[in-house]
């Protein structure tokens, strides 16, 4: 009987085929042409790892050499990574979105000898800066023609028996991956993790999640980022089965109808379009059919709240129980595929609404925190441990504390030992007490619970002196259905102001529900948008202090982009990009010209700058 878990995870596939066997390892849509989804069993997982680790060995593949995947989501980045850490070597993840400049940097400063690549268009872009790359001595394909090495099939494969005897042979302080972080500004940073790093973190969290055999997880976030990686060691480490979806983002919805999976792992946006869908189905039923969605989600919160404390609800509860079960609760479950009973968010703040919704509805959907320095998470609620606004208590063996300066600390087995080549970066981030400044503003409470408010380098100072956070304001304005994207800018400038985008799907929408013909200037335009974007605004500053409050907005007429450098390929905002791009639209805000804007006449804000005035006088 094998131990309770591998050591390192270059024993991992080799484990968990002993130990599940001819159980579905990993479900995926068919490229054949034949349509449909293919299982492959833990079995198969593992004798897959073993051809491609042989290859990659008699390619010249030595101990601790490093490995690039540059690759979307696939089966294929799951044997690649496991193939690699088999035949004792780093992975190093790259963005399939990365542009040249950044897809060189990664490669030349990790030194990678060899990139595995999804395609020959991927390949393509590898040979165009290939010139930078002095240390690169194979690309290997995914999918290629006749005459390209693929990963399924290199020449000269390696005796098993070496494979082995190489994957037996790292241990937990050994590098196992060097995840470039997608910074907000410059060039990413090469994080260095152990293998150490990550069993730590698994071994903190596996009583915390769900999960085994017979569970599937679907998985669309990018195995790229460090979240998505820890998911798909979770879920192959309890014997569930990892769905990965089929390559388009918008048939994100359709497959989760499809695939019907228990657990499911995503960034905010996916639930909270969910719970915008279900308002706008809500609203086209009437004028009163806001309040009865409202009135059917306190009724879901209420009678969750009696169950959890091992009660049934009383006749009058479970009477309105059943009647929201059927017209809301149970329609929310099936765009889900109606077996999901467990949801995991985090990677930035999710609206309450959306939260609630999920939870009313019988699906557990737990907030968290974390980074790529930490292994991928410091924090999480979990079953038995939940607070509302908060993403939850430290992962056990991991300390938390707040600094005098309010930025959120952590320390633990996860944390990184440092980045790649840059002691400077590291001594930045890691103190001499072995604390990881994580660059996050937070608060505890008296329970442990954690809550982010903001990060330190966003931080904006008015030309009046006045120190705001931009976080809260612009968390509130995108909880409204039709704002897509909130910044706020204000540094060295009187007063705070916003940058708006919209949501197409839910303005399309309301405006083919509403009558409104958005005419040929486009819905950033047109006065009735505007207007909801101004109640919008008038909410979230009914929620912030008054100086944080946004006196004048523009909505710009596209959204942010990975694609258009605005955004990271975790989606944060890239803000001196946004600031360069949009520099004239932010200088009429100040300037009183309205680029689309509305300009806002606050008397309490007027009253309060006259008081400031006369404090200098």
């Amino acid at each position: 009987m094998r131990q309770e878990r591998p050591d390192t995870f270059a024993e991992f596939t080799e484990w968990t085929a002993e130990r599940y066997g001819a159980l579905p390892a990993l479900r995926f849509r068919r490229r054949d042409g034949a349509g449909g989804w293919a299982e492959t069993s833990y079995e198969a997982l593992r004798d897959t790892v073993r051809t491609a680790g042989r290859g990659l060995i008699g390619l010249g593949v030595r101990p601790d050499d490093r490995v690039a995947i540059l690759a979307e989501t696939r089966p294929e980045w799951t044997y690649a990574h496991f193939a690699v850490l088999a035949a004792g070597a780093v992975v190093v993840p790259v963005y399939p979105t990365a542009g040249e400049d950044e897809l060189a940097w990664v490669l030349g400063d990790s030194a990678a000898s060899v990139v595995i690549c999804e395609n020959a268009a991927q390949a393509a872009r590898v040979a165009a800066v290939r010139a930078k790359l002095p240390g690169l001595r194979h690309v290997v394909l995914m999918d290629g023609g006749a005459d390209d090495l693929l990963l399924g099939a290199l020449p000269a494969a390696a005796p098993l028996a070496e494979l082995l005897a190489r994957a037996a042979a790292r241990r937990g302080e050994d590098l196992c991956t060097i995840v470039y972080t997608s910074g907000t500004t410059g060039l990413p940073k090469g994080c260095r993790l152990t293998h150490g790093n990550l069993v730590a973190n698994q071994d903190a969290t596996h009583d915390l999640g769900e999960g085994g055999p017979g569970d599937t997880t679907y998985l669309y976030l990018p195995l790229a980022h460090i979240l998505a990686q820890i998911i798909q060691l979770s879920t192959l480490r309890r014997g569930a089965t990892l769905c990965y979806f089929g390559g388009k983002v918008e048939n994100i919805v359709a497959e989760l109808a499809e695939v019907r999976p228990t657990l499911l792992p995503s960034v905010p946006r996916l639930f909270e379009k969910v719970h915008a869908m279900v308002v706008s189905l809500a609203e086209a039923r009437g004028p009163d059919g806001a309040e009865r969605l409202a009135a059917a989600v306190r009724t879901g919160l209420a009678t969750a709240e009696v169950r959890a404390r091992g009660e049934e609800p009383d006749e009058r509860l479970r009477s309105a129980w059943e009647a929201a079960e059927q017209s809301v609760f149970a329609p929310v479950r099936a765009v889900f595929g109606g077996r999901l009973r467990w949801a995991l968010t985090g990677a930035a703040p999710i609206a309450p609404q959306a939260l609630d919704l999920l939870r009313a509805c019988g699906i557990d959907i737990y907030e968290g925190y974390g980074m790529t320095e930490s292994a991928g998470v410091i924090t999480v609620n979990h079953r038995g441990a939940v607070r509302p606004g908060t993403v939850g208590r430290p992962i056990p063996g991991c300390e938390v504390r707040i600094a005098e300066d309010g930025e959120v600390l952590a320390r633990g087995p996860g944390i990184f030992p440092g980045y790649h080549a840059n002691p400077a970066a590291t001594a930045a981030a890691l103190d001499a007490d072995g604390w990881l400044h994580t660059g996050d503003v937070g608060t505890l409470d008296g329970d442990g619970y954690l809550r982010i408010t903001g990060r330190k380098k966003d931080l904006i100072i008015t030309s009046g002196g006045k120190n705001l956070a931009p976080a809260p304001v612009e968390f509130a304005l995108q909880e409204s259905r039709w704002i897509s994207r909130a910044v706020m800018i204000g540094d060295r400038r009187p007063y705070p102001v916003a940058l708006l985008t919209l949501d197409p799907a839910e303005i399309t929408a309301w405006a083919a529900r509403e009558g409104v013909d958005l005419g040929p200037t486009g819905p950033a335009r047109h006065p009735a948008v505007r207007r909801l974007c101004r109640d919008a605004v008038d909410a979230a500053n009914g929620r912030v202090s008054r100086p944080a409050r946004i006196r004048a907005f523009t909505i710009l007429d596209e959204d942010f982009s990975v694609e258009g450098g605005e955004l990271t390929p975790t989606l944060k905002v890239r803000r001196a990009v946004i600031e360069r791009r949009y520099a004239a639209e932010i200088d009429a805000l100040y300037e009183g010209v309205p680029y689309g804007s509305a300009m806002y006449e606050d008397a309490s804000y007027e009253g309060e700058r006259a008081g400031e005035r006369r404090e200098r006088n």
